[in-house]
């Protein structure tokens, strides 16, 4: 094996010494590596593959678009027409009626996108001391410098120094944290709020019961604009509707976007932009500076009307409320278990289940390979679970059981 690439999120020394993890195919809710071993994968490959591996659909929609144009530019007056239908199509199903649309080129690039338009959006409107960006504690908002710098994960950020100034990070899971913030900063010097519905990478933690509605009412009554990342929980990852956003009634001023966008099929992100935020900009004589080459690319494009197709005639989103059910029933038994702290389940189709020894998370990732089942670390100490909505009951459980045995 080549020992040329550089994993992400890796203690390359080990990966050196120990070999890596090459998966060579997939199919609905399986992998298998380059032995041709076969494994149920529990994480639908980093959180996106939501309508399953080897949807020949999406490929070949892609590969007639290649074949027609590539891409093109979105910059200026450009747009290639694939791109314009996407926008349409996802303005249909945006949380805020006449949302405007800005392709990125995946999540990172949507979570900074939606920093900078934070800060440029106060500044249109007269109110240019509205600089400061609060994020929460064991957020994750991607790792670009505005997301590494608003996430709430300490290590993140490590040897870095300062990435970004007027950053601040508030309690993840108390309302009142945001509002004595408020209160220390003043509303006049603050732009944004970036709020997980379902905390992610950082661990996957629901939100507690009300919270998300409470922040939402702080941020309107103190006008600082309330962007959701739904990286992970939008296109149906939620579980029974296209957004976290629109599932919970949240009305909010950005919503940041990719994974489940294409089902990770190929790279893309997109920023919903509600019409009060892009008013000023679609008013006419102001250019807003910033864009991506690969932005909307049209081949993206391609792949992700194909994937909504897939979601909305398959019906894949209720089966993605199937699956937090399922999740819930066949993994919370496992908090009986002495080596289980707590398991975190029962909203969207999503669960954690958290070692009470966080030292342990590394090895037991490799524990369950040799149960058949691909799994990831998050957080700290937590096991992640966010299968392709494609996963049966039955392969929920088949899961579950793959994990007890491998917890011994």
């Amino acid at each position: 094996m080549s020992g040329s690439l550089w994993h992400g999120f890796a203690d390359m020394g080990a990966v050196q010494r120990d070999g890596a993890f090459v998966v060579s195919r997939g199919e609905g809710a399986y992998i298998w590596d380059e032995n041709g071993t076969r494994y149920l994968d529990a994480t639908a490959g980093l959180w996106f593959t939501n309508v399953g591996h080897g949807r020949t659909e999406i490929a070949e929609a892609v590969a007639r678009q290649l074949s027609t144009m590539a891409h093109f530019s979105n910059f200026g007056d450009f747009a290639p027409e694939t791109t314009v239908a996407l926008a349409d199509r996802l303005a249909a199903i945006a949380p805020v009626p006449g949302s405007k649309i800005f392709f990125t080129s995946g999540g990172s690039d949507s979570v900074d996108t939606a920093a900078k338009l934070a800060r440029r959006y106060w500044n249109e409107v007269g109110r240019p001391g509205k600089r400061i960006v609060v994020g929460r504690q064991k957020a994750y908002h991607g790792m670009h410098v505005a997301g590494t710098a608003l996430a709430g994960i300490p290590p993140n950020r490590e040897g870095y120094g300062e990435l970004m100034p007027d950053t601040r990070t508030v309690e993840w899971d108390n309302a009142k944290s945001l509002l004595e913030l408020i209160e220390r900063e003043g509303a006049d010097s603050i732009a944004a709020f970036f709020c997980e519905p379902i905390i992610g990478a950082g661990g996957v933690y629901l939100p507690p019961e009300g919270y998300l509605a409470e922040v939402r009412e702080i941020c309107r009554d103190h006008d600082i604009l309330f962007v959701v990342d739904e990286v992970v929980t939008g296109f149906g990852r939620i579980g029974g509707s296209w957004f976290a956003s629109t599932r919970f009634d949240l009305q909010p001023d950005m919503v940041t976007t990719a994974k489940g966008l294409t089902s990770g099929y190929v790279p893309m992100g997109a920023v919903f932009i509600a019409p009060r935020v892009a008013e000023p900009f679609f008013a006419g004589g102001v250019w807003w500076r910033h864009g991506y080459t690969y932005g909307g690319h049209a081949g993206a494009a391609a792949a992700a009307l194909a994937n909504l197709e897939i979601i909305e005639r398959e019906n894949l989103l209720a089966e993605a409320a199937r699956l937090e059910g399922a999740l819930h029933e066949h993994l919370a038994p496992l908090a009986d278990h002495p080596r289980v702290q707590e398991v975190r389940s029962g909203l969207g189709a999503v669960a954690a289940v958290q070692l009470a020894d966080p030292a342990e998370a590394l090895p037991f990732v490799k524990a369950l390979r040799e149960q058949g089942i691909s799994g990831r670390a998050a957080g700290v100490g937590a096991m992640q679970f966010s299968p392709s909505f494609v996963m049966t009951d039955e392969q929920v459980a088949e899961m579950a059981a793959g994990v007890r045995a491998a917890l011994g």
